[in-house]
């Protein structure tokens, strides 16, 4: 599979999919038709998109094709034995999957290169975080809304392994200029590093967690 943005934030053994642009369509499953009918339009293209998209991802695992549908929390139920993560945005949509041999879990978040509305820092980031972001070079990079996205990622890659609701202001994060972060869970906070990028006017971030994180 060609290399792609996300795939360039994840190690080599986990397989990528992603679009730019219009999101890509395709056929879904009996059990996915019957989940998605009757949302909206936009719902329903973004659903397709990622099933497409992660449909492929798993077929480099050799995993026959079968249907996705969210679980708890919304998070979609990976076949036995696998694991991944969904993201889209306008503009944008990518899957990430592994064998759970591999990494415990994924988390992988896109967001477009814009800051964020007024008031949604303050929701989400802690008063040491606000004074980190405000040491790093500005104009560059929307470092709030980047922020955000490893926050994001690092609830997804958790959620799998603790089955619990996590406010992102008790997820603490600390973005670096070499284009990776820091993130550590309230719930494991054993400091775990993501890498972030930005491409095409959409940042995504992505963390990877080894196998031992389910013994943590």
């Amino acid at each position: 599979m060609t290399t792609s943005t996300v795939g360039t934030l994840l190690p080599a053994d986990v397989n990528c999919a992603e679009a730019f642009g219009p999101p890509p369509t395709g056929a879904l499953l009996g059990p996915e038709v019957a989940h998605i009918q009757g949302r909206s339009p936009r719902r329903q293209r973004q659903f397709t998109a990622a099933r497409v998209l992660a449909r492929s991802a798993l077929a480099e695992l050799d995993v026959p094709a079968r249907p996705l549908l969210p679980g708890r929390g919304g998070a979609p139920g990976w076949p036995d034995g696998t694991t991944g993560s969904i993201t889209h945005c306008d503009g944008y949509t990518a899957c990430a999957a592994t064998r759970t041999s591999r990494y415990a879990a994924l988390g992988i978040d896109a967001e477009p290169q814009q800051p964020l509305p007024h008031g949604t820092l303050h929701l989400t980031a802690s008063a040491a975080e606000h004074r980190r972001l405000a040491r790093l070079p500005q104009g560059t990079v929307p470092w709030d809304r980047l922020l955000f996205s490893a926050k994001e990622a690092t609830y997804k890659a958790f959620y799998p392994l603790t089955h619990t609701w996590t406010a992102l202001a008790s997820i603490t994060v600390a973005l670096h200029l070499d284009g990776t972060f820091t993130a550590r869970h309230p719930l494991n906070p054993q400091p775990r590093q993501g890498r972030w990028t930005t491409r095409h006017g959409i940042l995504v971030t992505a963390l990877a967690l080894p196998p031992t994180s389910r013994q943590t």
